[in-house]
């Protein structure tokens, strides 16, 4: 089966909602890949086009940040049949499917709030609780 790395913006409660669950839901989940696309003869390598699917979704979760908080991103490798395009010119995606836990790699996660997208930390999905707990931590 052909597995795409999608990059998914979470809020505290699709965390919280992982961590009781195992899971990312309800369908459709929104994301971001880096799918084949017109983008590949636009002269962007595959490097190009994961970063600014990782920054789409990165601008995502500040959306969904309470009130300007820190903003979260799982990266999660799933099937590529489960992914439906939501706009030709965009990153933008739906999986048809919830993202179990298992399927993520990694979490990324602003050191503090409102940094810059290169800043985001990485942890590692073991470190859930700990990404619980720093998303929670009031913004200074």
């Amino acid at each position: 089966m052909p597995m795409v790395r999608v990059y998914v913006p979470l809020d505290p409660a699709a965390l919280e909602g992982l961590r009781r669950r195992g899971e990312v839901g309800p369908v459709p989940v929104s994301a971001h890949a880096a799918l084949d696309t017109e983008a590949r003869t636009s002269g962007k390598d595959d490097e190009d086009r994961e970063y600014a699917a990782w920054s789409a979704a990165a601008a995502d979760a500040a959306e969904r940040a309470p009130d300007g908080g820190r903003r979260v991103v799982a990266s999660a490798d799933v099937d590529t049949a489960v992914v439906r395009r939501e706009d030709e010119d965009d990153t933008a995606v739906e999986l048809d499917v919830v993202v179990a836990l298992s399927r993520i790699a990694s979490f990324h996660i602003d050191e503090q709030p409102g940094g810059e997208t290169a800043d985001l930390l990485w942890y590692d999905v073991t470190e859930l609780d700990d990404v619980i707990a720093l998303a929670a931590r009031p913004t200074p």
